[in-house]
């Protein structure tokens, strides 16, 4: 009996999986900009320079889900961005794909595509405080350093961004969806 219930909690797990991957992405999303408490004014984005960049981007299957961090300048250009999210470790699709069924070496950088704005699919800039931002890139860097596997339906580029949010205060939403709505929903669910 028990057997039967790990194939069938098994077959669940796919199931949910394939249907999130079904709905097609849309055009670009504009791009939007907060901080920890409301939106950003000009003057405000200028003082605080630190952000963190809740981003998603169009791939040959269903996308991808990042962070981007660093400094931006007085006209908002990312200065020397760092990347970090979670992505099979190879770049050939066989490991991509046997990832939908078992866990996988992962890498936790940049992956190609990330910082080419014509592949940016959504994006939610929250500008940081300088204790802000060192808390932030600290986790991020605890979190990079424990995260060795990807599995599409549990271990995923959504689920290591949500934790990122989730560590920030932020409520995150499921992490089936695909990348450009988990974004969207992300920035939705915690701006006003």
């Amino acid at each position: 009996m028990m057997r039967g219930m790990g194939g069938l909690s098994l077959a669940i797990l796919l199931a949910l999986a394939t249907a999130s991957c079904q709905t097609e992405d849309k055009s670009p999303q504009p791009r939007f900009t907060s901080n920890r408490h409301g939106p950003v004014t000009t003057s405000a984005q200028n003082k605080s320079g630190h952000f963190i960049e809740f981003r998603s981007r169009y791939a040959l299957t269903y996308g991808h889900t990042y962070v981007v961090f660093g400094r931006a300048d007085e006209n908002g250009r990312m200065i020397d961005p760092e990347v970090a999210g979670l992505a099979p470790a190879s770049p050939d699709p066989g490991p991509y794909v046997i990832g939908h069924f078992v866990p996988v070496p992962a890498t936790t950088g940049a992956t190609d595509g990330d910082l080419e704005e014509q592949y940016r699919s959504a994006s939610w800039r929250v500008m940081l405080s300088d204790a802000e931002y060192a808390d932030v890139v600290a986790f991020i860097r605890k979190q990079q350093a424990s995260s060795h596997l990807w599995q599409a339906t549990v271990d995923n580029c959504n689920n290591w961004v949500g934790n990122i949010a989730r560590h920030m205060g932020y409520k995150v939403p499921g992490i089936w969806l695909r990348p450009q709505q988990f974004i969207t929903e992300l920035r939705e669910m915690n701006t006003a």
